[in-house]
């Protein structure tokens, strides 16, 4: 079931997101699963802002990341345990035990894709915060991807290279051409989702994660099975929803 807020502009977007973000912070003991890209940059930016001027402790909470890179250390500028460290981890209390990350650079990467799983499985994650790709997919689950998977590797489709060039300096030769991501199945035992996207490049696969059949070819239509999923757009991102 889809809640949707169309806001006017990012900025507006991220505080809607923050809201929401603030009442699971306010449980016992929250377990968040949290995303990278340029999507929750500014949801983070207000949790940061919260906890230096709230004093809203992190050290209660236990954190799960979608994906990381296959093949990049953990020290490498654009892996995404550094992005979530500068980005946020950085900033709040949480201890470092309670951040749970793939590791993109395990000796073996299939044992890595099972360690992670069974960890996951191990909690309920109170809230998903993700983004959505211009293609439809959600974590690195590209279009193709099964309903049924589960933390797997999976070989990056050539738009979201593309997409991501922009963080390789604009080279799609230096973009990693795998990654370890949280599967479908992973994300939807999640009790609420909550996916932010901004831009008109993003109207296609808004619209046909909620309105679209119920497809692989666009990953994020699983999501209509969810019985609660928050989405925030901004007017572009909206478009093409009516």
């Amino acid at each position: 079931m889809f809640t949707i807020a169309v806001t006017d502009n990012y900025e507006q977007a991220s505080s809607e997101a923050f809201r929401i973000m603030r009442a699971v912070l306010d449980k016992e003991h929250p377990v968040l699963g949290l995303a990278t890209g340029s999507s929750p940059i500014g949801l983070y930016k207000k949790m940061i802002a919260d906890h230096n001027s709230r004093g809203t402790s992190y050290k209660d909470c236990v954190t799960f990341n979608l994906d990381e890179y296959i093949g990049l250390p953990k020290n490498h500028d654009q892996s995404y345990y550094t992005f979530m460290h500068e980005n946020l981890f950085d900033h709040l209390d949480i201890p470092e035990e309670n951040i749970h990350i793939p590791a993109g650079d395990a000796d073996d990467e299939e044992e890595e894709c099972v360690r992670y799983e069974q960890l996951l499985k191990q909690y309920t994650l109170d809230i998903q915060v993700l983004g959505i790709g211009s293609d439809g997919h959600i974590g690195f689950n590209e279009p193709g991807a099964s309903f049924d998977s589960v933390t797997h590797i999976t070989a990056l489709a050539e738009q979201t290279i593309k997409d991501n060039a922009r963080f390789f300096e604009g080279k799609t030769d230096r973009v990693p051409a795998k990654a370890i991501t949280m599967g479908l199945a992973s994300i939807m035992r999640a009790r609420k989702i909550l996916l932010i996207a901004v831009g008109a490049n993003k109207a296609d696969a808004i619209y046909n994660m909620i309105k679209g059949p119920l497809s692989t070819d666009c990953p994020a239509s699983i999501l209509q099975n969810h019985e609660d999923v928050t989405v925030i757009l901004d007017k572009e991102a909206a478009s093409r929803l009516g």
